[in-house]
């Protein structure tokens, strides 16, 4: 009876450090289709806020006693069992050590969890229209410095119809985002056409099918920003950068998000909608 509990205390242990899996997010965290050079992220300078009293001590000291706790917890229980204290330790008592062990890891999780968001800034709203501009009636094209790309190495376009809305296409990229999450959790390919060319669709169907029934996967916040852009005449090409996070519900896991999509606009066809060609994970 000795070394059963001894042995469920232990996958116990290691049950609490293991590592997590990644959620199956849009696309698999894998690279489909075609690939740009594009411009590194703006870097935008936070913010300086006052410092709270006691701020970094108590985060430090949070974690310290959180993994002393846990050690000596786990620790402690299984030193007892080999070291002859077990005589009198009762098996109901060992259930509620343990139960008290997981709330606690559990509860420093959430805490982890809520000073990441709370460091990588609020959820971004995304109402805006699909990705979806009017046609310019006259082939002019201007290079713009707005969204981050002043700077830009000469080898990274950056030139797009007079006319291009940023900010309304930005904010329609991160809705869209959102909607081809939801149907890839849903398993929904009709809407994932909707948005992507041929050959990536074709690419995408065969990673689906890889993952079984309905996915958990939300995303928590995002933003969106222009990292190349290209046009001419008759074809408009543009690369958006996501960052953000996600979390897997049914794994209760959290990832970031950190990705390029490539999107096309075919100009000689009136009000064609802008194709996602290719991912870049």
């Amino acid at each position: 009876m000795k070394n059963i509990l001894t042995v469920l205390m232990m996958v116990f242990a290691f049950s609490l450090a293991a590592p997590e899996v990644h959620a199956k997010k849009f696309g698999g965290s894998k690279s489909f289709g075609k690939s740009y050079k594009t411009a590194p992220q703006k870097q935008t300078p936070a913010a300086a806020t006052p410092a709270k009293p006691g701020m970094s001590k108590k985060g430090m000291l949070g974690g310290m006693l959180g993994g002393m706790l846990g050690g000596l917890l786990v620790g402690g229980l299984i030193a007892s069992m080999f070291g002859g204290a077990f005589e009198g330790f009762q098996f109901m008592d060992m259930i509620i050590m343990a139960g008290v062990a997981f709330l606690l890891f559990r509860l420093f999780k959430g805490m982890m969890r809520a000073k990441a968001a709370s460091q990588q800034g609020s959820p971004q709203t995304a109402c805006g229209p699909a990705f979806r501009q009017e046609a310019p009636s006259d082939a002019t094209f201007t290079n713009a410095s707005q969204g981050g790309f002043s700077g830009v190495s000469n080898d990274v376009p950056f030139n797009l119809p007079a006319d291009f809305d940023l900010t309304n296409f930005l904010t329609g990229a991160r809705s869209h985002y959102k909607t081809l999450q939801k149907a890839w959790n849903e398993n929904d390919l009709d809407t994932i056409q909707e948005y992507v060319s041929i050959e990536l669709y074709n690419e995408l169907r065969v990673q689906r099918k890889e993952l079984e029934g309905e996915q958990h996967t939300e995303v928590m916040f995002l933003d969106a920003e222009l990292v190349r852009a290209e046009s001419t005449a008759s074809l408009s090409q543009v690369s958006v950068k996501f960052n953000g996070r996600y979390r897997d519900g049914h794994e209760d896991v959290e990832a970031d998000i950190n990705e390029v999509w490539h999107l096309e606009r075919n100009l000689t066809q009136e009000n064609a909608p802008w194709l996602i060609t290719g991912i870049e994970q």
